[in-house]
């Protein structure tokens, strides 16, 4: 019988002597929530619940760090612990070498979150009068805050819309003022909490395209986004994290980190899903994990391999066997699924 082995790549997972975001062992908890009857009868109870939990990892210059997990995973408090709005309970995190904690008016210097869903934009003003504003809150002086101002709005292509009133904004042109305001202070660290949240498939597009070409790469800070879209992960992150009740379960490349927890998965569109072929294929440990007819009679089916499998010889065993095949490609998973398998098998031992 044809071999279907394949040389297995490990996934890797990238660190760097010259970090500029250091976190180690950082934890957090928060006092339990209560009804008002539980408070009542034991007013002075203390219990804690641990939020993150021994986190540690760093981000490089230019790189691109993803959070994943589930709502409550820990994502948005490990960000706000980064910010300074929020002191860990254990554990350290360090921006150029800043300690968040002792350092903290240092590093609100290095450091810009930019939330999704922000509301503290005048929508009465102008793109520029906004920045302008932020611009002094900062303590910019005029001629310092004008050269900004000016280097921020082309930096996110807005310097032809400058002048108009935020109101009339779509919401792409307003995740791009976020993004303008936080690089007024020339950040080493941007923070972003679901930046596409809001914004529809075309214009969460050209906003990857812009955070990719324009914002890393021109500016060289670093980036940690806490995200739930598979886009970000898959093709605008460098490496990510897989976040669970506070702990981080795995990182690496997501596509590396898929196959490590999922396998590979390929499509194959056939007239012929009930081929004995399959059946065959199934004592190899390569299995159909789905079958959906399509309107113009083809089959698409999804076939689980394991890493040890060579997609070629697949094919070649199916052809063999006289499966008649229109197509056969790689299917990328969700980024559900990336999580769940990941949470399933508890990351990383």
């Amino acid at each position: 019988m044809t071999t279907l082995a394949a040389a297995q790549t490990p996934a890797t997972d990238r660190t760097s002597g010259n970090s500029v975001v250091r976190v180690s062992g950082l934890t957090k908890r928060f006092p339990a929530r209560r009804g008002l009857k539980e408070t009542l009868l034991h007013p002075f109870d203390a219990t804690r619940v641990t939020v993150v939990a021994d986190v540690s990892f760093s981000a490089d210059a230019g790189e691109f760090l993803g959070l994943l997990g589930p709502n409550g995973a820990g994502k948005t408090t490990l960000l706000k612990m980064l910010s300074t709005l929020i002191l860990p309970d254990e554990g350290s995190a360090t921006i150029d070498g800043l300690d968040v904690v002792r350092d903290a008016s240092a590093v609100r210097a290095l450091v810009s979150p930019c939330l999704a869903m922000e509301r503290s934009l005048y929508h009465r003003l102008t793109a520029r009068q906004n920045l302008e504003v932020f611009a002094d809150l900062q303590g910019l002086k005029r001629r310092e805050r004008t050269i900004r101002v000016e280097e921020a709005l082309r930096a996110v292509s807005l310097h032809e819309t400058g002048e108009k009133l935020v109101g009339q904004f779509s919401s792409g042109m307003l995740q791009r003022l976020l993004i303008a305001r936080a690089l007024l202070t020339k950040p080493r660290l941007l923070l972003l909490d679901e930046p596409t949240r809001s914004l529809d498939p075309i214009s969460a597009r050209e906003f990857r395209v812009f955070l990719r070409e324009e914002l890393s790469r021109q500016r060289g800070c670093a980036v940690i986004l806490a995200t739930h879209n598979a886009e970000e992960a898959f093709e605008l992150c460098d490496r990510v994290g897989v976040l669970n009740h506070g702990r981080l379960l795995a990182s690496g490349v997501a596509g590396q980190l898929s196959r490590e927890f999922l396998g590979v998965r390929f499509r194959i569109t056939t007239q012929q899903p009930g081929h004995a072929a399959f059946r065959r294929l199934a004592e190899q440990d390569v299995t159909v994990a789905s079958s959906v007819p399509r309107e113009d009679g083809w089959h698409d089916v999804v076939l689980q391999m394991q890493l040890h499998h060579d997609p070629s010889a697949v094919l070649a065993l199916l052809a063999g066997e006289g499966v008649r095949i229109a197509a056969f490609e790689p299917v990328r998973p969700s980024l559900a699924d990336l999580i769940e398998g990941v949470v399933h098998r508890g990351g990383r031992s």
